[in-house]
């Protein structure tokens, strides 16, 4: 990593994901700035295809934990985040000025939706951090993911992608590694060989990471990990479930 390091960058090579939190609530105008950093993010064509639902109410937090498979962090934070990609917004208010021809639905809106969610977001979450807050993103929002979208009331074109828990840390979990850098950054094009033989390589920083995490109980590979991820079918149902909501027709 480069000498070169900043308050920013500090922030964001501190970043851990947090699972408890403490009762301090989360105020509107911490809340109000969150959201508004994530409205600076990039986006695709000025589109801003995405919306964000702030869950406060229990009881409401205690039926997405339900259906996020029973994930008590979500009853837990006090603010509750749920990111949707929104093509609703940009069908609606342009089709006064529609010919009879549209594609809202292709499937490349499709992701400009998804990637305009997630720049998004990603810039809330660090937004969040920098007010001392603790962030983690809850991708089980999709495994029951009509009941949720039924629950929260999205219409057409507008799906949940992920939930985030915010709220004032009650944990200091420790840094998890990532892949050595000579993994994911290519110069002037991608080297296969490079890719796959820094990421064996990383199996050794897992597994002694895993050792020490749980004091010895677990020393699986990030390969051998992925390998069991790969071998499970996972949301099988994403795929009908987008295409009921009119995605990627096109």
């Amino acid at each position: 990593m480069s000498n070169d390091v900043n308050e920013t960058l500090a922030l964001l090579m501190n970043h851990r994901s947090i699972r408890a939190y403490k009762d301090t609530p989360v105020s509107q105008g911490q809340l109000a700035s969150i959201v508004a950093a994530g409205q600076m993010a990039s986006t695709s064509s000025n589109v801003q295809a995405y919306s964000v639902i702030a869950v406060t109410d229990p009881e409401l937090k205690s039926k997405l934990a339900k259906l996020a498979g029973n994930q008590v962090y979500i009853e837990q934070c006090p603010v509750f985040l749920v990111w949707c990609a929104d093509l609703y917004r940009l069908k609606k208010t342009s089709e006064p000025y529609l010919g009879d021809t549209s594609f809202e639905d292709s499937t490349e809106n499709f992701i400009v939706a998804t990637v305009d969610t997630t720049l998004a977001a990603q810039n809330a979450a660090v937004a969040a951090e920098s007010l001392g807050l603790g962030i983690v993103y809850i991708g089980g929002i999709r495994n029951q993911i009509a009941e949720v979208s039924e629950l929260l009331g999205l219409p057409e074109l507008v799906y949940p992608l992920f939930g985030m828990c915010i709220g004032y840390p009650e944990q200091e979990p420790g840094l998890r590694p990532r892949l050595p850098m000579k993994a994911v950054l290519h110069m002037n094009g991608y080297s296969k060989e490079q890719s796959v033989e820094e990421a064996k390589a990383y199996d050794a920083t897992t597994k002694q990471y895993l050792l020490e995490r749980t004091n010895g109980q677990n020393d699986a590979t990030w390969s051998q990990m992925m390998a069991k991820r790969l071998a499970e079918p996972t949301r099988m149902h994403m795929k009908d479930f987008l295409d009921s909501k009119g995605f990627m027709q096109q």
